[in-house]
């Protein structure tokens, strides 16, 4: 007599498990890469007519998958995982799989303004992108947070990269504050196409930036569509919180905090996972995030990759790593000749009334600025790890490294106490270091370029389309000794104020310079402001380097009426080309 062997349940479960994926595998196989996102989608749960319960096939999955978007508010259930080269090549194989004519956002409110999805390239197929992975350099961009020129000094990597790279020379952020300028990077548009003015309210912080459409229409957008591996590590937008807010579209991984400032006791959105992070030397959040970065790179594959570490070093309360906070004794902030001037008798109003800096606020500045250079240490010793790392999968000479800061920061220069947001150079004029591929060492850029010329300066360098509305241009020209003829001779500044949320993280401490809405344009050898209160202030930067004197008044009419010519053109561009046109007048 045979004896039959019962199958346990959990072997069975197994088998009928392996069998289920062997047959999903083998019809996989004989999918095009389009059928395969619609599997992908229907397996995930999705199907259609069910966009009432969040569930549609098209509008709550597909469109989203192909458009790198966000799911509508109302989506059901969480994407399922595509890889960026199939979306790619179902995009060349059938451009309009997924979409439906228009984003669910502009069909269920047609009022929003927003900006048309990156115009790509033919997309390029998975077999190709990984042919061509020695010829598509990756990027890592390294952004820090109210990082001023004087800290470059303390920071031996970002020293070296200036030896082995590009040094931009006269590199300036549309504004001297995190979210207007943050926005400016991501788009390569100025705040006047943005929306995007504040870090909160009606027009600011990251709900303006979402709500607006931009994140369909960023760098990461466009590289992701050509088959780039994307990491977005540490400061987004202000007002981005990590319980409530998704990843952003475009993103292949996404770990981001929320009020980061402390570097400790912080919760990171690590794709959609909340992480939280205590008091230990290891939570230190720039450590953190090199960590993130370089398991990021040592998992890089065949695919090029695009990160973005963004610290919240050196800003308030200027938090060094602990292992720094006894470094550099006895440092004391730069007494340059704009530290406690007193302003001349044409200042606009707003810096006449700032008193002189008592010795008790020499003394809090010199230990403000002690305290941000020794955070910058942190982010140096990252950005040693970031290239070990790319040495160590072969790809050092394959890979650009870009440093800069959203915006600058004055301690006591005009008599003002720790802050930003004027048009001085201390607050708008910021380092853009740049080595890689092709790049003559030590190369100093004297040419006046600015934030939003990072958004097409990164598309062009992987090979895909920057987005139709940049008004921004590509740097690479610049990048490789080359000289554009055309190129811009104004930088355009355009802030609102005065700034009255406490809960801002950049709300101006008193005295700090908290300035009525102001328009700029900041050219190799001047700036120009406009105030809205009327008030008009120049400085001839060749007699007045350190913008000492008001010199409006002395000017010739004819000056004056160029210089209001020039700065109402450039307002009112929208675009690369009539941009380019108003910023050489």
């Amino acid at each position: 007599m045979m004896h039959r062997k019962r199958i346990r349940p959990d072997t069975l479960i197994a088998i009928v498990v392996a069998i289920v994926e062997a047959a999903s595998a083998q019809a996989a196989w004989g999918q095009g890469p389009c059928e395969q996102i619609a599997a992908a989608c229907q397996s995930a749960g999705f199907i259609r007519g069910g966009a009432t319960a969040g569930e549609g096939l098209l509008v709550d999955c597909l469109e989203p998958i192909m458009r790198g978007a966000a799911q509508p508010r109302k989506a059901s259930k969480p994407l399922p995982r595509v890889d960026a080269q199939l979306v790619a090549a179902c995009k060349a194989e059938n451009p309009a799989f997924g979409q439906a004519k228009g984003s669910r956002s502009e069909r269920e409110n047609p009022s929003l303004a927003s900006p048309p999805p990156p115009a790509a390239n033919a997309p390029i197929p998975p077999s190709r992108a990984v042919s061509d992975r020695a010829t598509r350099p990756n990027i890592v961009f390294v952004l820090t947070d109210d990082l001023a020129w004087n800290l470059v000094q303390y920071m031996p990597h970002v020293l070296a990269m200036q030896k082995a790279g590009v040094t931009f020379a006269n590199y300036f952020v549309t504004d001297s504050l995190c979210c207007p300028s943050r926005a400016s990077i991501f788009t390569g548009r100025y705040p006047h196409d943005t929306g995007v003015f504040r870090n909160t309210g009606k027009d600011g912080g990251y709900l303006v930036f979402r709500d607006r459409g931009h994140e369909r229409a960023t760098f990461a957008t466009s590289l992701a569509a050509v088959g780039y591996r994307t990491a977005m590590l540490g400061k987004y937008l202000n007002g981005y919180l990590p319980p409530k807010h998704p990843p952003a579209p475009g993103w292949t991984l996404w770990a981001v905090a929320g009020n980061g400032y402390p570097e400790f006791n912080y919760n990171l959105n690590q794709d959609g996972r909340m992480v939280r992070y205590r008091d230990k030397p290891a939570d230190y959040l720039t450590d953190v995030l090199s960590g993130l970065a370089v398991r990021f790179i040592e998992q890089a594959g065949s695919a090029p990759f695009l990160i973005e570490v963004a610290t919240f070093a050196p800003h308030a309360p200027y938090t060094p790593a602990p292992r720094d906070a006894n470094t550099l004794p006895g440092l004391r902030a730069p007494r340059t000749p704009a530290f406690d001037a007193a302003p001349d008798a044409d200042a606009p109003k707003w810096l006449l009334a700032h008193p002189a800096l008592s010795a008790a606020d020499m003394d809090r500045i010199d230990v403000d600025f002690r305290k941000r250079a020794q955070s910058v240490l942190a982010v140096d010793k990252m950005i040693g790890e970031l290239q070990a790392a790319v040495a160590t999968i072969g790809q050092a000479s394959n890979t650009y490294f870009v440093f800069s800061s959203d915006n600058g920061y004055h301690m006591g220069e005009h008599r003002l106490l720790p802050g930003k947001m004027t048009a001085f150079d201390t607050d708008i004029h910021v380092p853009l270091i740049v080595m890689g591929p092709g790049i003559p060492p030590g190369l100093t850029v004297e040419e006046i370029v600015e934030n939003v010329d990072l958004c097409p300066t990164f598309t062009e360098l992987g090979g895909a389309v920057a987005p139709a509305s940049v008004d921004g241009r590509s740097l690479v020209p610049l990048l490789h000794g080359q000289k554009v003829d055309d190129w811009r001779t104004v930088a355009l500044v355009e802030h609102r104020g005065p700034h009255d949320d406490p809960t801002d993280p950049d709300a101006p401490a008193v005295r700090s310079g908290n300035l009525t809405t102001y328009e700029a344009i900041r050219a190799q050898t001047s700036v120009y402001v406009e105030y809205a209160d009327g008030e008009k202030e120049y400085h001839d930067l060749t007699a007045d380097p350190h913008e000492l004197r008001n010199s409006f008044s002395s000017l010739s009419a004819a000056r004056k009426s160029s210089l209001h010519e020039t700065l109402e053109a450039v307002k009112d561009c929208h675009d690369a080309k009539s941009c380019t046109k108003a910023e050489r007048k």
